[in-house]
């Protein structure tokens, strides 16, 4: 901004492609956003076709080869029947949105046994395995500091927040069935150290 050097912006435009701007100058600088404002006006622009609000998606299918787990689905029945179709988190109980997620990470050769296998609701799971909640060895549930400290909505506060330092409300019954210590210790240390 200061040596007024232009910069090409690459604006995604419909259909999937891009469309350079040439040249971009930097106008100003909003430093309490961490941005910068750009002289847009200024460019010539004569074959953008900017995106209509309607976009033309071609609703047609393809097929893909996948590889997919064949262990997951009796995986899935039995830690399910564990937790007794309930969220080990917040007990939610519809089983359609429900998952049989690994405590020592299936890619990194976790096995599929109900003692490796958390029931955890999507919001759940999905915060689960990108470390935004962990769970103690000794089944308590601990949200990441920085999102602790996050203001966003009624969904982060009472789906995710509220549940710090609560223990998990369904547990199986059967010892043999519960969650093993040592693995959720060594899945609480990756937490600590993603934190």
């Amino acid at each position: 901004m200061m040596e007024r050097l232009p910069l090409i912006w690459w604006l995604g435009v419909q259909g999937g492609g891009y469309s350079a701007l040439y040249p971009i100058y930097l106008v100003g600088e909003e430093r309490d956003d961490l941005q910068f404002v750009v002289d847009i006006d200024a460019v010539p622009q004569p074959d953008i076709e900017w995106p209509s609000i309607e976009l033309e998606m071609d609703p047609s299918y393809r097929q893909q080869l996948t590889k997919i787990r064949l262990h997951q689905r009796p995986f899935r029945a039995a830690v399910l029947r564990a937790y007794r179709t309930s969220c080990a988190v917040c007990a939610f109980r519809h089983s359609d949105l429900l998952d049989a997620a690994h405590i020592h990470e299936d890619g990194a050769g976790g096995l599929p046994v109900v003692t490796n296998g958390l029931t955890l609701c999507k919001i759940h799971h999905a915060a689960y395995d990108r470390r935004i909640l962990g769970i103690t060895p000794d089944y308590e549930v601990r949200v990441n500091a920085d999102v602790l400290r996050e203001v966003d909505g009624p969904m982060l506060r009472h789906g995710i927040q509220d549940f710090h330092s609560k223990q998990l409300m369904v547990v199986p019954e059967r010892r043999a069935q519960q969650p093993d210590r040592e693995l959720l210790e060594a899945r609480y240390r990756v937490f600590l150290n993603a934190s």
